[in-house]
């Protein structure tokens, strides 16, 4: 079912990371079926986006003015929203005032949407859907990179000299600290990989930067550092391989098409396992996990993540490097993708000897 089937345009608020976001992308296809979208998000989502799709700042006038007093009457904001034939929000739906000003200036066209589902293991991307009316597809989304970012890998692969070679692509940060599987355990994967199969690149975000022992001891691997999203786009299509934590860039490598190996601890990968159609998930359980964001911020042994030792991903990288099939069983998801797990009974579990 179509959410809206009038040809125009429709306005989405959407407030969330780049993690968030991808999740996201299906339910924003099925918004943009036979009509233009404008999204308000971060601005740099426009680099991941189709044509019928323009993505601007929520960072603007026409957001903050609907948490004080009188936006229904302003008449800036009267003629910004009565623009659209639809306004589709993630925004805001705790906020009563918020709520309201919106409701009077949209007249009768606004839907709006809490941005976490109150059950909280339903998979993000099929909650969203679920929100405009669309039912999960066997068809994965699938983002593509622009040719401006595609232009840009091209030369950056010939300046350091990684057309010859099959790279590993490694995401060491995430948004929380807390997701991140050891930094020792990740040099411990560039070394391996420089040395048997080929070029690592280290990819490394503003958060990153401001750890200052991440950007140390990656011997000949290649560090990049904050890259727009078309230029991370573009380099993750290139790569042979891709490792990260449960993080935005992951998800953004699955949505990509990467051959993505993503390690979980601490969050519930029935939520948020990216979806692709060449995904491996990686974890360890423990007693605690996947536990609450409040217990994983104070947790005092991280055991989830620390306990997943390198030898564990490094067969499982053997193995889709060789070409050989992962260890472990495997299930096909609701979305049609297959995803390689290790588990016992309950698919939903990863869970390693």
């Amino acid at each position: 079912m179509k959410p809206d089937e009038r040809v125009g345009t429709a306005l989405v608020l959407f407030p969330g990371a780049l993690g968030d976001f991808v999740c996201f992308f299906p339910a924003l296809e099925e918004l943009a079926e036979g009509r233009s979208v404008d999204l308000l998000a971060r601005g740099e989502y426009a680099d991941l986006l189709p044509p019928q799709i323009a993505a601007r700042s929520l960072e603007r006038y026409e957001v903050r003015r609907l948490f004080a007093p009188g936006a229904e009457l302003d008449e800036r904001l009267k003629a910004f929203y009565n623009a659209y034939e639809a306004v589709y929000s993630w925004m805001g739906s705790g906020q009563p005032d918020f709520v309201r000003h919106l409701e009077i200036l949209c007249g009768g066209k606004l839907k709006i949407f809490p941005f976490r589902p109150s059950r909280s293991r339903i998979p993000m991307a099929d909650y969203y859907l679920s929100c405009i009316g669309a039912m999960p597809s066997d068809n994965l989304s699938t983002i593509q990179p622009r040719h401006d970012g595609l232009l840009w890998a091209e030369r950056f692969w010939e300046e350091q000299g990684l057309r010859d070679s099959s790279v590993l692509a490694l995401a060491p940060g995430s948004g929380a600290k807390e997701k991140n599987w050891p930094l020792e355990f990740y040099r411990a994967v560039a070394e391996w990989w420089e040395k048997d199969h080929g070029r690592t690149v280290v990819l490394l975000g503003a958060v990153e930067e401001e750890r200052a022992e991440i950007g140390e001891k990656w011997g000949s691997a290649i560090l990049v550092r904050r890259l727009g999203l078309a230029q991370v786009a573009a380099s993750l299509s290139r790569c042979a391989l891709y490792l990260g934590n449960d993080s935005g860039i992951t998800h953004l490598a699955a949505a990509l098409g990467v051959e993505t190996v993503a390690l979980f601890g601490p969050t519930d990968p029935v939520q948020w396992a990216p979806r692709g159609k060449k995904v491996t998930l990686i974890g360890q359980r423990v007693e605690c996990s996947p536990c609450t964001h409040p217990i994983m911020k104070r947790c005092p042994h991280r055991k989830c993540l620390t306990g997943l030792s390198p030898d564990v991903v490094l067969d499982v990288l053997r193995n889709k490097a060789s070409g050989a099939a992962a260890t472990g069983a495997r299930f096909l998801t609701r979305w049609g993708a297959e995803i390689k797990v290790r588990f016992t009974k309950n698919p939903e579990e990863i869970i390693l000897p």
